[in-house]
């Protein structure tokens, strides 16, 4: 027998834990913690366990599928292909590039080889019909950091060990390892907090795992944090507690603010946040008043009317009381690789843009090139001009993950064609035309594209495959010979030789004289492996070909994959160096934002709805992806409806009973779970359940579907700057079932 152990990145949430893998004679024998790696040190969560249980899960596709009459049936990747090419070239060339979208999901970013291929496939298809998960998360956060700062991934995260407070906002990083902040371990990081002396305060409509752990803990309701927000901005200007200090003369608009929250008191927001105006008032001057303190908003804050308010708040907070890059307050990383922060012309760049165009039928603005994947359905559903006729997915699945999925479905079913790039026969995917799988992380290589620019602590990791590739395309050549497709090639080109020619063109348009010198250093790599060497060498740490012996290589990296990775180090000032403003100066006063808070302010004099709900995370669950592998499923039920005993006392709910929840027209079915976690007046359900469609094959999450949340939700109910669904606060019924 042949024992062997590897090294792998685990890819299954944004905390990328170092993992030591056991193989013996070509099977998974152990998965535990590399406790040398640079990042997790050690740590690991129950979903790094269950890689073994997604490669050898028997609904994992293995082969593509294409659909004939009405069934999908097995096909070979010859005839998946020639499929694609004889139907969708065809209707693109009827209809216009327009009729053609596409959409991503959040699996991508696991897979350096989708991450770094699907913009080819998006500009190959030149539709402005791009969709992702994106607006179903985090895009009002990269919105306002990026009319802050300059670019969308230039994210002040919370210097976590160097801290002495760290106040976190609709958040829980315990369950989720850090959500646009990749901090394996947050627990064990939270008490060394703790243990120097320092404080965790969590603000939630829920008791958290993060909160339970916390130093104090206060109720908010859904959907207020941007009047918090906005009343502590207000009380240190009225308290004079306003200090910019290392970025004071790198900030432009704190006039402009003070302005633009003046009317927002303590006083004036505390019934609406459910808080009083002295607990405000306290929170800021325990903020203004600490040396190194952070503020950490995420999900929560996000995923509501007001997300890029919020999200903008969060950072005015974290600048105006002197926390903002320096060590123990809130700082920037510098990744070794595919930052644009570290690149080109340093303190001065030409910002973001939005809304350069929208979608057809609701008017949406585009927010980093992409459109709310809530506004899917309408685009396939409305006749016109550049109707959506065809769909290209990658990895996701808003049947199950966006609000409306039953539109959604029924819409997708009236697609002309369909194509999925996905491992399983979902919810979304069991309505394509033709699928083809991806492979199982353990057989594919892997670097972290976007999560090094926002990690605790500065560092360059490389997986190899940790099992034998089977005879198939690579994820980047499925993506890649797609994109040929569309442009004509036919499915019989030659992928390698493709991307061959299209590197030669980029090297040449990005390097000129030196472009020879590149194409040499690079020969013996192809496809993302040659895209990360050229990004390494020509990052902040890098070799720059040569010019700088002891820099980073490709090669220096993968051989340090069995030592843990490369440590490049904690975070570091970098301010103005950083920012890509036109202005060269943090943006406090973005015109979009303070435009919008008017009516923030009209709906503060609103009345609050009685019964709101919202979502939640587990540490063993990651979306709508996770349920049907066996060690993550097995135990207690998770779907359940969480109702404080106040609230189940007067709507005669009874503890694991079914309930009712209905938003006007939706309904569904939930278990009740009584908790004095949850705020009165706040219902609390997992968010990527309902696993109980026709058509998909997940056998095992089928057993215990759980209710779908967002089977609740508005598809027309998102954050105008942003486009992000309104996932959070929703006004409810709720009635025991008889």
């Amino acid at each position: 027998m042949t024992d062997t152990t590897h090294y792998r990145i685990c890819p299954l949430c944004e905390a990328c834990c170092g993992l030591e893998i056991k193989v013996q004679d070509g099977v998974v024998t152990s998965i535990k913690g590399d406790a040398r790696d640079v990042l997790s040190q050690g740590y690991i969560c129950p979903k790094a366990v269950a890689l073994k249980d997604l490669h050898d899960d028997p609904d994992r596709l293995r082969t593509p599928l294409i659909k004939r009459n009405g069934r999908h049936v097995a096909a070979t990747w010859t005839q998946a292909f020639a499929e694609i090419a004889r139907r969708l070239p065809p209707l693109q060339a009827q209809h216009g590039r327009q009729a053609v979208a596409v959409a991503v999901g959040n699996p991508t970013v696991h897979k350096y080889g989708l991450l770094t291929y699907f913009p080819k496939l998006a500009r190959a298809l030149g539709t402005r019909n791009v969709f992702s998960a994106s607006s179903l998360d985090q895009v009002p956060k990269q919105l306002a950091c990026g009319l802050m700062f300059g670019h969308w991934m230039t994210v002040p995260l919370p210097d976590i060990t160097r801290t002495q407070l760290l106040l976190v906002i609709g958040a829980n990083p315990l369950a989720s390892n850090g959500s646009m902040w990749t901090v394996p371990d947050f627990r064990g990081k939270a008490k060394d907090l703790q243990a120097r002396g320092g404080r965790l305060v969590v603000i939630d409509p829920r008791c958290t795992e993060t909160a339970a752990v916390a130093d104090a803990h206060h109720f908010i309701r859904p959907g207020a944090d941007v009047f918090l927000l906005a009343a502590m901005v207000n009380t240190l200007f009225a308290r004079q507690w306003v200090r910019l200090g290392a970025v004071a003369d790198w900030v432009s608009g704190v006039d402009a603010v003070q302005q633009a929250v003046a009317a927002f008191t303590p006083e004036a927001v505390a019934a609406r946040c459910g808080m009083t105006a002295d607990t405000i008032v306290e929170l800021t001057g325990e903020l203004a008043h600490t040396e190194r303190a952070a503020v950490y908003g995420r999900i929560g804050t996000c995923t509501q009317t007001f997300g890029t308010l919020a999200s903008w708040l969060v950072d005015v907070l974290n600048i105006l009381t002197g926390h903002l890059d320096v060590p123990g307050g809130a700082m920037f990383t510098k990744a070794a690789a595919f930052a644009s922060n570290t690149s080109g012309a340093s303190g001065s760049g030409r910002g973001v843009a939005t809304g350069r165009h929208h979608s057809r039928v609701s008017g949406a603005p585009e927010v980093m090139g992409e459109l709310p994947m809530t506004c899917l359905a309408e685009e396939i559903e409305t006749p016109g001009t550049d109707q959506v006729r065809a769909l290209i997915t990658v990895a996701t699945n808003p049947v199950i993950s966006a609000p409306n999925g039953a539109r959604l479905a029924q819409a997708l079913e009236a697609l002309d064609f369909m194509v999925s790039v996905d491992i399983y026969l979902n919810e979304t995917t069991r309505h394509a035309d033709v699928v083809l799988p991806g492979v199982s992380p353990l057989q594919d290589e892997h670097f972290d594209v976007s999560f090094p620019q926002l990690s605790w602590r500065n560092h360059a990791r490389y997986s190899r495959p940790v099992l034998p590739a089977e005879d198939r395309p690579s994820e980047w050549q499925i993506l890649l010979k797609l994109a040929a497709i569309v442009q004509g090639h036919g499915a019989d080109v030659d992928v390698n030789a493709l991307d061959d020619a299209q590197f030669a063109q980029d090297t040449q348009r990005q390097f000129g004289a030196q472009a020879a010198a590149v194409m040499d250093a690079t020969q013996n790599l192809r496809g993302p492996q040659r895209l990360l060497d050229v990004a390494l060498r020509t990052g902040p740490y890098g070799d720059a070909f040569g010019l700088k012996p002891d820099g980073l290589t490709l090669a220096k990296v993968i051989a340090a994959s069995g030592s843990g990775g490369m440590d490049l180090g904690e975070l570091q000032p970098r301010v103005p160096e950083l920012l890509r403003t036109p202005s060269g100066k943090i943006e406090l006063a973005p015109p979009l934002l303070l435009a919008d808070l008017p009516r923030a302010w009209a709906d503060l004099h609103s009345k609050a709805p009685d019964l709101v709900i919202i979502g939640r995370r587990d540490v063993r669950s990651n979306n709508s992806w996770m349920h049907n592998l066996p060690t993550l499923a097995k135990g207690p039920f998770r779907c359940t409806a969480l109702v404080h005993p106040f609230d189940a006392a007067r709507l005669h709910l009874t503890e694991g009973a079914l309930a009712r929840i209905s938003n006007g027209a939706g309904s569904i079915e939930a278990q009740v779970q009584i908790s004095t976690d949850m705020m009165p007046g706040v219902v609390s359900l997992p968010h990527g359940w309902g696993h109980d469609l026709p058509g998909a094959q997940l056998s095992l999450a089928a057993q215990r579907p759980g209710a779908n949340l967002n089977a609740l939700l508005d598809d027309q109910a998102r954050d105008p700057l942003s486009g992000n669904a309104v996932l959070s606060g929703v006004a409810i019924s709720m009635m025991a079932m008889a």
